[in-house]
């Protein structure tokens, strides 16, 4: 009795250890994890951004599990082994003979049913992608009739990892009945051989020694058939652990940088060339401009012409494949962006908001100085709205600002790039949803930010912006089509469309199109 009692106690104290260990396993992985998560998402790598934390998840719970005891437990069974041994070679080879069917037993689990789980995790991580991108346009599924559609595709991922779920199973449960079948036949087999040894005089100690061989031949089996019970968790741990490894060992590390002046605002593109994260195909070529402290450029062309790419190299959210984009002379993509970021505000094209209050957005998620976000918001026109609202600047705005209408994500949005008065400004279709009050606020915004000597750089394809404008670049199939100040580049427009509704004899009519194009959209 006091073996067995200190045997659990030794068990629970092993346990609580396991389940520290996971703990800091978690606490030491987890923000590396999260950066590197981040940094997959920011170069547009293909997957779903939260399988890696579920992966953490799935490691840290296999630490404390019965499948990893069962490992740990592997090599008292050797120990096991040879007291079996010294007691009885006979016993001991008995004992011998079904651990090797035992481990031939977990050997084929692994061959049958690694590659059906391996298929089956890949099915249900594709059926909750689906499903999830699904859930986030449900209104647009509902409107246009698309729920029995897109349930029939659902459906069809879920039977296939259901279909191999089942397969797995299958095979491993039969490997698991035969193996507590051994193990519980060794325990009578090595207590009838000991009874018939101990007769014939064949054992170590007599007829006492019975029980004891039985009892520790039983336990050389015991780790063998918990492993191949718990063989899913196996499996399923060592494929996330892959996959962490793999998400972990991707992310780039940036060396540590020493600290810089706040930017003045003095912009510099030197003949840049971009593609998209992971691509190899240009979107942007050749590209120069040089902005000063002060002045606002707007930034006009057809869809598809780079003006978004560049705007996202301009803020450093992606590297250029060769040229540089800097800010008062630094590489904007390799600048500490927690350094940097409190002297930029970045609007992006679609403005993406988080579940919280509006001061919280426009805060940046920091610690909000309310008087700063009064500021940004009566800056952008935003005051009335808020005030309106029963609980101000506390209301909550709703996963991805579901509570706000669109021009409303938007100023909030452009608050929050004003957030802290930061001296280099991008903003990427800043008017798309506004109003006609909202782009009189917008004409004042930027007013606002050229008399302080911000330097804002603004894609648009309304004319209205264009009256605050001191420079305009043109941009057609990403290269630059014409830039300089908003005058000459308007001039240079006009005669262009002149020239390709009257061109000249010698002239070849194709040669303005582009600039016609460009002037039309502008």
């Amino acid at each position: 009795v006091g073996a067995y009692v200190m045997m659990e106690l030794l068990e629970l104290v092993r346990s609580g250890i396991m389940h520290e260990v996971a703990m800091k396993v978690d606490s030491q992985v987890r923000d590396r994890l999260f950066n590197a998560v981040f940094q997959a998402k920011l170069r547009g790598a293909p997957g779903t951004p939260t399988q890696p934390f579920a992966d953490l998840r799935t490691v840290c719970d296999f630490l404390p599990s019965p499948a990893l005891m069962a490992m740990m437990d592997a090599p008292a069974s050797l120990v096991f082994l040879v007291l079996v041994f010294i007691i009885s070679p006979w016993l001991g080879a008995l004992a011998l003979v079904g651990a090797l069917v035992q481990l031939a037993i977990a050997m084929r689990t692994e061959k049958r049913t690694m590659p059906v789980l391996m298929e089956a995790n890949k099915a249900i991580i594709e059926a909750q992608n689906y499903a999830n991108g699904a859930l986030r346009n449900a209104q647009v599924i509902e409107a246009r009739g698309m729920l029995e559609n897109l349930h029939r595709r659902w459906a069809v991922m879920q039977q296939r990892f259901l279909l191999r779920q089942a397969q797995a199973s299958d095979h491993n449960g039969l490997n698991t009945a035969t193996s507590r079948f051994i193990q519980t036949m060794q325990g009578s087999l090595l207590l009838g051989a000991a009874a018939w040894l101990s007769i014939n005089g064949g054992m170590l100690g007599g007829g006492g020694m019975m029980i004891v061989a039985s009892t520790l031949g039983a336990r050389v089996l015991a780790p063998l058939t918990q492993l191949v019970a718990q063989w899913r968790l196996v499996v399923n741990a060592r494929d996330a652990y892959t996959r962490l490894n793999g998400a972990l060992g991707a992310a780039q590390q940036r060396a540590p940088t020493m600290p810089l002046p706040s930017p003045k605002g003095r912009l510099t593109v030197e003949s840049v060339m971009a593609a998209a994260p992971g691509t190899n195909v240009p979107i942007l070529r050749n590209v120069s401009l040089f902005v000063d402290p002060g002045e606002v450029v707007v930034i006009v062309g057809p869809s598809a012409a780079g003006k978004t790419t560049l705007a996202r190299l301009l803020v450093g959210v992606w590297p250029a494949a060769t040229g540089k984009v800097r800010l008062d002379g630094v590489d904007v993509f390799a600048w500490n962006k927690e350094e940097l970021g409190p002297h930029v505000g970045y609007l992006p094209q679609t403005v993406e908001l988080f579940d919280g209050t509006i001061a919280a957005n426009i805060a940046r998620f920091g610690d909000p100085d309310m008087d700063k976000v009064r500021a940004a918001s009566v800056q952008v026109g935003l005051g009335p709205l808020i005030d309106s609202l029963a609980d101000g600047y506390d209301t909550r705005v709703g996963d991805d600002g579901a509570f706000l209408s669109g021009g409303q994500r938007q100023r909030v949005g452009l608050a929050r790039a004003l957030y802290g008065n930061p001296q280099f400004v991008v903003l990427d279709e800043p008017n798309s949803s506004m109003d006609e009050a909202g782009e009189q606020a917008l004409l004042s915004t930027l007013a606002h930010l050229k008399a302080r000597g911000a330097t804002v750089v603004l894609n648009s394809h309304r004319t209205s912006v264009l009256p605050a404008a001191d420079k305009m670049l043109v941009l057609r199939d990403g290269q630059v089509a014409l830039f300089g100040p908003r005058d000459e580049v308007l001039a240079a427009l006009q005669k262009a469309v002149e020239q390709a509704q009257h061109p000249n004899p010698g002239q070849p009519r194709g040669a303005p199109a582009g600039l016609a194009l460009a002037g039309s959209r502008a």
